[in-house]
């Protein structure tokens, strides 16, 4: 065996084991909050030898670190940001979109959605992470500022914060808060958002004219 594909190899492996190893954290933190999230409760959840976890992320704030990109990685499939609709469609495209995105963190992505608040609760109190965390989000803040500014809003930033606190308030009160108990249809967020996005394009469903497009 050559040396490059020893290299390949031993990349591929370590690239296995992290993913592995901010896995299991994002379980730990579902099931146990940030206090059950240690390197030793990794290492034994994973089913490693004792002092994998140190070898991947030495200190607490990598672990976590760590966690939040493969958070990332995890929920830009789950958002599936490729799926998207071209704000050309018009309002009734980007409800769909979204709302079949919400539903999905709601439904078979209930233990992603938990971490994620673990973790955005834990950045409030490490500035270092709080930055770390923000940074992840941005690509679906730029992408939803894209569809609502070809929507023809005029407030794209004021829109977002409605679209995304409407989003987050619904998830966390169907995951964590007093609707835990049984998350809404796909029909029940998409008449949601309708009804949001309505107020905002005046009620609008059919497709954004183009600029300079004739009436």
């Amino acid at each position: 065996m050559s040396a490059r594909t020893t290299s390949i190899s031993e990349r591929t492996t370590a690239a296995s084991r992290a993913d592995l190893v901010a896995d299991t954290a994002l379980a730990l933190l579902a099931e146990r909050g940030m206090r059950g999230l240690t390197h030793r409760a990794v290492d034994e959840t994973a089913g490693l030898p004792q002092g994998s976890t140190s070898n991947v992320a030495r200190t607490r704030q990598a672990l976590l670190e760590l966690s939040v990109r493969r958070l990332a990685e995890r929920e830009a499939k789950v958002l599936a940001l490729e799926e998207m609709p071209d704000p050309r469609g018009g309002v009734d495209s980007l409800v769909d979109g979204l709302a079949l995105a919400t539903h999905r963190a709601l439904t078979r992505n209930r233990e992603l959605t938990l971490a994620r608040y673990e973790l955005a609760l834990e950045a409030t109190r490490r500035p270092e992470l709080r930055a770390y965390f923000d940074a992840t989000g941005a690509r679906f803040r730029d992408q939803l500022m894209a569809l609502v500014t070809g929507l023809g809003s005029t407030t794209p930033a004021r829109h977002v914060l409605s679209l995304v606190a409407w989003a987050d308030g619904l998830m966390f009160s169907c995951v964590a808060g007093s609707f835990n108990t049984e998350a809404p249809s796909l029909q029940e967020v998409r008449a949601g958002l309708r009804e949001l996005l309505g107020g905002m394009f005046g009620g609008a469903s059919a497709p954004v004219k183009t600029p300079g497009e004739p009436g």
